[in-house]
């Protein structure tokens, strides 16, 4: 089982023998934990190639694909979710991504780093810099990260397009933090998770 708290919920909203497609997918340990706990049939999507290779290696199906282009290889509704894992903010594009994830599945989960936790907030104010923290630890210059953007900016987003928010969590390492995210997610929260559908 994956520590991060983010998998753990993932898990808890995928329904057993579902069909599942995982962009940016890494080593594939989210798609081969949900084979099998849940006995899914998963797909996974990759560009780095060293990460194919270990998907590969964790008798994963993945295929090498860049996210930005779109998912034309793939019809409408052909997955019951579509699952994408603290990437969306380093797509050129995230609202197409987005649209894409929810033309091809019939939900879709997304986990991203929340730029507005208050941690981030302060390492900006009192310092001058670009925030490092646990969840955004890279210097401004070596980052994949290209689109920060904070639970309020998300929502937004979903309320623009018309997404629908059928469940959200947030995550926090802190016990403070994990007290008050619930409150006041924007603020206290280090990661949110969306299950979304049209």
């Amino acid at each position: 089982m994956s520590p991060r708290t983010d998998l753990k919920i993932i898990k808890n909203w995928i329904m057993a023998n579902s069909r599942i497609l995982d962009l940016a997918c890494g080593d594939g340990m989210l798609l081969k934990e949900l084979s099998l706990e849940k006995k899914i049939e998963g797909y996974g999507l990759e560009i780095d190639p060293e990460k194919i290779s270990e998907a590969i290696s964790n008798d994963i199906n993945v295929i090498a694909t860049n996210l930005d282009v779109g998912l034309s290889q793939f019809s409408d509704k052909s997955f019951d979710t579509v699952i994408m894992t603290e990437a969306l903010q380093a797509m050129k594009n995230p609202d197409l991504v987005l649209d894409e994830m929810l033309r091809v599945g019939k939900n879709c989960i997304v986990t991203f780093p929340n730029f507005g936790y208050w941690r981030a907030r302060i390492s900006l104010a009192v310092y001058g810099r670009m925030p490092v923290t646990k969840k955004l630890n890279y210097q401004w210059y070596n980052t994949p990260n290209i689109h920060f953007c904070t639970v309020s900016d998300f929502e937004e987003l979903c309320a623009k397009k018309n997404i629908l928010i059928k469940s959200k969590e947030f995550a926090a390492e802190h016990v403070a933090d994990k007290f008050f995210k619930g409150f006041l997610p924007n603020l206290f929260s280090d990661t949110a998770i969306y299950l979304l559908s049209k």
